[in-house]
């Protein structure tokens, strides 16, 4: 069998929610069988080189083109050109872990992965360009129609599916994603603390958000928390500092003016891109992660906090209630008050943040990449076994 995957995703070089999934479900998916040939489809007229060890696997063949995505998603949308099958020299089954728009023959299936509806259920989150490029460029539902098979990463994502494009929920398995490894309790040396601390201007007590800096995040309602929080409230005599941590997305203009108007605007940090080995060492110098989102169609950012033993807040919304299940805070984004009492709590309590610290840790368990990549593989050659 020949399996054609779809990697255009890893061609900008970020790592948000997206791209960690191709490349940690990658990097087990391709040693499952040996007897499989896996043939990646890598486009775009300028792109980062791929150094991923899986590439010079004797069953993986990397093909590179140059075509411009902006003319390849046009010609996609409207001409129905060019098969991918055909650019692949010929394939059993195409994979797409995102659901860029793709044609393939009739005789090719097709399986995509689904990782969340937002920029239909929430619209209004996202940049003018980011709307027009999903309505006139995507055809997001017509893609979601024809594919032979879908994979949700939630219950949450499977459930928007059915009810938005009215899929078949036979049609439709939902596979969560994993964790890494290198997400767990660390006794990080000093010179190691002091190290990252520099690298991004950490102070020494810090309550931290990780992920996308974008309106989904609820930041802006984060940062009138943490106002709050200090306002209101003293956590014994603790001077507490908020980080948020995390590469720009979009519409980001508003959040960092909230940050700059508040009176605590000095409390207030930003990290930037944090590089991905420095991860597990934020996530080990927090006091508490707070991730207030009003949408998600997973959240790896909750579930590596939890691996490395961190208390976390979350939203009772979309996806996170299925991620953080009953180890983590559950707070209605929409209110203010109540997200400050929960941070109030968790930093008051010192049970309850061991609590957290062991449930969280007993929670990531249930999440494992390998599992993920095996379950992902029987949707693929099932697809391909198709008559």
């Amino acid at each position: 069998m020949t399996i054609g995957i779809d990697i255009r995703v890893l061609a900008r070089g970020a790592r948000t929610g997206v791209e960690e999934y191709t490349i940690d479900l990658l990097a087990r998916l391709f040693d499952l069988d040996k007897s499989i040939q896996f043939k990646l489809f890598y486009n775009a007229y300028q792109k980062v080189f791929l150094k991923y060890p899986w590439l010079n696997l004797p069953n993986v063949e990397l093909y590179d083109f140059k075509i411009p995505n902006r003319f390849l998603f046009i010609s996609a949308r409207y001409f129905n050109q060019p098969k991918i099958d055909r650019l692949l020299k010929g394939i059993d089954v195409y994979f797409n872990p995102h659901f860029f728009v793709a044609p393939v023959s009739a005789k090719c299936r097709k399986v995509i992965t689904f990782h969340d509806l937002s920029f239909e259920l929430h619209p209004y989150f996202f940049s003018w360009r980011k709307r027009v490029w999903q309505k006139f460029l995507m055809k997001t539902q017509r893609e979601a129609e024809k594919a032979d098979k879908i994979i949700a990463v939630s219950e949450s994502t499977k459930q928007d599916l059915v009810n938005l494009y009215k899929i078949e929920p036979e049609k439709i398995k939902v596979i969560y994603s994993g964790v890494n490894e290198e997400f767990r309790i660390k006794n990080l040396e000093l010179r190691i603390k002091e190290k990252i601390k520099k690298k991004y201007n950490l102070p020494e007590k810090f309550i931290l958000y990780f992920g996308t800096i974008e309106p989904r995040k609820n930041l802006i309602g984060l940062i009138k928390a943490f106002e709050l929080l200090n306002t209101k409230y003293k956590i014994q005599n603790t001077r507490y500092k908020l980080v948020i941590a995390g590469a720009k997305g979009w519409l980001e203009q508003d959040i960092f003016k909230a940050a700059r108007e508040s009176k605590y605007s000095r409390d207030i940090i930003f990290t930037g891109f944090v590089e991905e080995q420095d991860k597990a060492e934020l996530y080990n110098l927090a006091e508490l992660f707070v991730y207030p989102s009003f949408f998600e169609g997973f959240g790896f950012s909750p579930l590596e906090a939890m691996a490395c033993g961190l208390p976390t807040i979350v939203s009772h919304n979309s996806s996170l209630p299925e991620v953080v299940g009953e180890a983590a805070i559950m707070i209605d984004p929409y209110n203010i008050d109540e997200l400050v009492w929960a941070m109030e709590m968790v930093l008051l309590d010192k049970d309850l943040r061991e609590q957290l610290r062991e449930k969280g840790i007993e929670q990531a368990k249930k999440f494992s990449w390998s599992r993920c990549a095996q379950e992902t593989l029987e949707i693929l050659t099932e697809a391909g076994n198709k008559e």
